[in-house]
């Protein structure tokens, strides 16, 4: 069995979607740190600056992959929301809904190398996978103490 060809420019343009969202998402989580008061403050501070650093670190992976490929980086950043709702709450529904918006962009990345690149293939799952784990502890963060349910912002967002 022969490897099929994917497009490479299809699949540069989606890294570069890519690239563009996490960037957004590094200001973003940047931004929700620097928003945080109250009692809770250190431990949801030090959460989304990890984030933001995990971030970055996807960023560079997606870039890294452009130039990997023949393409060049975008210096475009994604959409940036911002609501001035600036409850712990209100920052983990807008997380959450950014986090179902970058494993949508993976998932397209999947379509576009899937039994075509044994390493894009598996850097497209890794990354889906992260993201997924992601969904999944912020969708704990927002349920109420001792709700064992998905919460209702995860059934909305499906």
């Amino acid at each position: 069995m022969t490897k099929a060809e994917f497009d490479a420019n299809a699949v540069i343009a989606q890294l570069n979607r890519i690239l563009e969202s996490e960037l957004a998402g590094v200001v973003r989580y940047t931004h929700y740190s620097l928003m945080v008061f109250g009692y809770s403050r250190i431990p949801i501070v030090s959460w989304f600056r990890e984030q933001a650093n995990e971030t970055l670190m996807h960023a560079q992976s997606a870039g890294e992959l452009v130039t990997r490929l023949g393409g060049h980086p975008s210096l475009g950043i994604g959409t940036l929301l911002e609501t001035h709702k600036h409850d712990i709450g209100e920052i983990l529904k807008e997380t959450l809904q950014a986090e179902h918006a970058a494993l949508e962009l993976y998932y397209r990345l999947l379509d576009l190398v899937k039994d075509r690149s044994v390493p894009l293939e598996e850097y497209a799952r890794s990354m889906i996978t992260q993201e997924e784990e992601h969904i999944a502890e912020i969708d704990k963060m927002l349920r109420r103490p001792g709700q064992i349910e998905i919460s209702q912002e995860v059934d909305a967002l499906d």
